[in-house]
């Protein structure tokens, strides 16, 4: 059972600085050079040095260990290290473990980074290759004989019946992918700027697992992305504005599998993505209503209109209306769709660019944002907000 009550980290830590590498195709240089560049931008942003550093947070995915980035970085000693499982779903929980640390005073800066080749290198949508035996992967050997090898393919599966129960068509995806190109056309770090697209372009694009379509699936990018976590009172003394980390959240739903929870029961909903929403509110004290921006994780454009629904901004199957509405601000940046495929740790960036007022679409008066990590596994979330 989920926790039933507010917990008490909301309010206890901040991201103080935040750096990224150039996003790319091919970056022609290892995920090291790629994770060390991305945490010592992140360093600079905060205003700090790597001998500030006692902690560091990744992905168990992730082909750089945190003693190696440490030693090639500069950072001395360590106090804490951390990896968190599920690929994308790590994404928050990264930022969560850190500022875990900083609260327990188990370490006083925490730095979260994710950094691969994932197009010039193991591309993740090529689908199972190979894999050692393990106990999770007796799940997937219920869904790879029949031909659903690749998470698009798993995908459509809850997307289909997603449409089928809310009498949709698959142009309630496109109205997602518009939004996300939209921002990135405007964003200069995107790998689709200057490159926004139509639900017509939308419906022209070639399927990729019915009804998927090639737009409604996320990119792939190489690029490295660090985030710096440290005390509230730590980072008012930082040259940036905090981004105050009022709640943090993972969540994994009755019976969870990575991708392939068909025999859940209702397959329209996320499950793992409810106990996240239940505990993000019950920390943070806020609603739906609160929130000015929200950067969802879109690996792929269904899903991001199943989060909606599990946070309740909308009613179940009425998430299209709310995006093509544009009700709520997403993903500025232009999300994994348009800006780039970074599991999601560029999202969080994002986050704390529109709350400094530094970013490229920046929107007016934004105080408070929620972030989400990948769906379809056991996943993660923050709620992200000015120092007030």
């Amino acid at each position: 059972m989920s926790l039933r009550g507010r917990d008490a980290l909301g309010g206890r830590a901040a991201i103080a600085g935040i750096g990224a590498t150039e996003f790319s195709k091919d970056s022609g240089r290892s995920e090291l050079r790629l994770a060390v560049e991305a945490v010592r931008a992140a360093l600079d942003d905060a205003g700090l040095t790597p001998g500030d550093v006692d902690g560091l947070v990744t992905f168990t995915m992730d082909t750089s260990p945190e003693i190696t980035v440490a030693q090639a970085c500069g950072i001395g000693e360590l106090s804490f290290f951390s990896r968190i499982h599920y690929g994308g779903g790590a994404a928050c929980a990264t930022v969560q473990q850190a500022a875990l640390a900083v609260a327990a005073g188990v370490a006083e800066v925490v730095v979260c980074y994710r950094a691969f080749n994932e197009r010039s290198g193991r591309r993740f949508g090529a689908g199972v290759q190979h894999r050692e035996p393990t106990a999770e992967g007796v799940a997937l050997g219920w869904a790879l004989p029949f031909g659903l090898l690749t998470p698009a393919s798993w995908v459509a599966m809850s997307a289909q019946r997603y449409l089928h129960a809310y009498g949709l068509t698959p142009e309630a995806f496109g109205h997602v992918a518009v939004v996300d190109r939209k921002y990135a056309a405007t964003n200069p770090a995107a790998w689709f700027h200057g490159r926004p697209i139509t639900l017509a372009d939308h419906a022209a694009s070639r399927w990729i697992a019915e009804p998927l379509r090639l737009l409604d699936c996320c990119q792939e990018t190489d690029g490295g992305q660090a985030i710096v976590v440290t005390s509230l009172e730590r980072a008012r003394d930082l040259p940036h504005p905090p981004a105050v980390i009022a709640a943090a959240a993972q969540g994994a739903g009755r019976a969870q599998e990575q991708m392939t929870g068909f025999h859940r029961g209702d397959l329209t909903g996320l499950p793992e993505m409810g106990v996240v929403a239940r505990q993000l509110w019950r920390t943070s004290g806020l609603a739906p209503a609160d929130i000015d921006l929200g950067i969802l994780y879109d690996h792929f454009t269904p899903f991001v209109l199943m989060q909606l629904e599990e946070f309740g901004f909308c009613g179940r199957g009425e998430a299209a209306d709310l995006v093509a509405e544009e009700r709520l601000p997403l993903n500025t940046h232009g999300g994994q769709l348009g800006e780039a495929y970074l599991h999601g740790m560029n999202g969080v960036a994002e986050a704390v660019r529109q709350l400094r007022g530094t970013a490229a679409n920046q929107l007016p008066g934004v105080s408070r944002t929620l972030v989400t990590a990948g769906t379809g596994v056991p996943t993660s979330g923050l709620v992200l907000a000015a120092d007030r």
